[in-house]
């Protein structure tokens, strides 16, 4: 009787292992996650800017656009902004574009005005300029009086090539180098969406300014870096001045990821 109760009982757990027995089929799907690089520039500025010098105490003390220009960045990569004079080249690659001729025929009247004879500024300082090694990091510093030429505010410009400015050079954010520290040569990715607004890395209020002097020599229009005069009578010699008429050119606005 004993052995028949044990048989019994093995029988009884036997069927409620085998009722109680997981089905089990397994399918996979795969997931696919794939980080685009993104470089975006959003720019707020009017079409067109004009600069007319219709009076003489204007071209004794320039005429300047505040705030004419914002620009706010977001960027999932390091990065950096620059600005750089351009026009069409009939003139040549780094002259304004001659539209009307007022007719003068002194032959001591330039129709060549150079680039970078517009002068910005930007309301916050560029904090990733520790690479730099020009007199210039950036364009936040004060415009010049007229008695005081200085290129500390010429806008950059390369000739019509896509090069961009060098360590010597001005840049907007970051700056040209190798040195792979934050704050040296580059900025963080990131976004003006979630940041302190106009004292945030990634949003620059632009002012521009054209000073032509008297006579209208452009005195502020430097090199690239800011060392060099390239106003009419560096250029051209003494008695040099900007012929009157219509003149164009645009500012180009260059967000990059950091090499």
């Amino acid at each position: 009787m004993k052995k028949v109760g044990l048989l019994t009982a093995a029988m009884m757990i036997a069927g409620m292992t085998t009722v109680n027995a997981q089905l089990i089929d397994e399918k996979d799907v795969t997931v696919t996650l794939d980080l685009q690089p993104v470089l975006q520039l959003d720019m707020s500025t009017p079409d067109q800017i004009e600069f007319v010098f219709d009076d003489i105490d204007e071209y004794y003390a320039g005429i300047t656009h505040y705030g004419a220009t914002i620009l706010k960045v977001s960027s999932t990569v390091s990065w950096d902004l620059y600005a750089v004079g351009r026009s069409t080249g009939t003139n040549g690659p780094e002259f304004w574009d001659q539209q009307i001729d007022y007719g003068n025929s002194n032959p001591n009247a330039q129709p060549n005005l150079p680039l970078s004879l517009l002068e910005l500024r930007q309301a916050q300082a560029n904090n990733g300029s520790g690479a730099a090694t020009g007199g210039f990091a950036d364009y936040s510093g004060a415009f010049s009086p007229s008695s005081v030429p200085a290129g500390g505010n010429s806008l950059y410009v390369n000739g019509g090539t896509n090069t961009a400015p060098s360590a010597n050079d001005k840049y907007i954010a970051g700056h040209a180098g190798t040195s792979g520290v934050a704050g040296q040569d580059f900025m963080e990715g990131g976004s003006y969406m979630n940041q302190n607004g106009v004292n945030s890395d990634y949003y620059y209020v632009i002012d521009y300014r054209i000073l032509p002097g008297l006579p209208a020599i452009f005195p502020m229009a430097h090199d690239a870096d800011g060392a060099t005069a390239e106003d009419l009578v560096s250029v051209n010699g003494a008695g040099a001045y900007a012929e009157p008429g219509v003149y164009t050119m645009y500012v180009q606005y260059i967000l990059l990821e950091d090499q």
